[in-house]
């Protein structure tokens, strides 16, 4: 009697670490992301004259590079780049829109991820 309730336990163990782990890995990767995205959209290096503007394509590049350095496969028209106002009043908006599916044990299901910066220049 004593095994049995040793293997249930182990068993309930895993039936409640295996989608923790999914899920939390998920959302750890989106966070590292959304800071990512936040970090290249503060990027004061063009307004200050130290190099060339960035493309818009350049952005998207550099989003789907960081993306893949955190396990998330982006394709191109996953990522927005927007931008408004020049000089030091521009803005940019980053943003990226992707979905992750979490297997568990007998269904799935697909966690929407949508990390973005607002980041101003001042």
């Amino acid at each position: 009697m004593r095994t049995f309730k040793i293997i249930a336990g182990l068993c309930l163990l895993v039936l409640i670490i295996s989608p923790a782990f999914q899920i939390g890995s998920s959302e750890l990767a989106n966070l590292q992301l959304r800071d990512d995205i936040q970090d290249l959209a503060s990027q004061f290096d063009t307004r200050t004259g130290y190099s060339s503007p960035k493309s818009d394509e350049d952005y998207q590049n550099a989003v789907i590079r960081k993306a893949k350095d955190h396990g998330i496969d982006l394709q191109p028209d996953q990522v927005t780049v927007e931008r408004s106002g020049s000089g030091k009043e521009s803005t940019i908006y980053l943003a990226a829109k992707y979905t992750v599916p979490v297997k568990l044990f007998g269904f799935s299901f697909d966690l929407h991820f949508v990390p973005a910066s607002t980041k101003t220049f001042s």
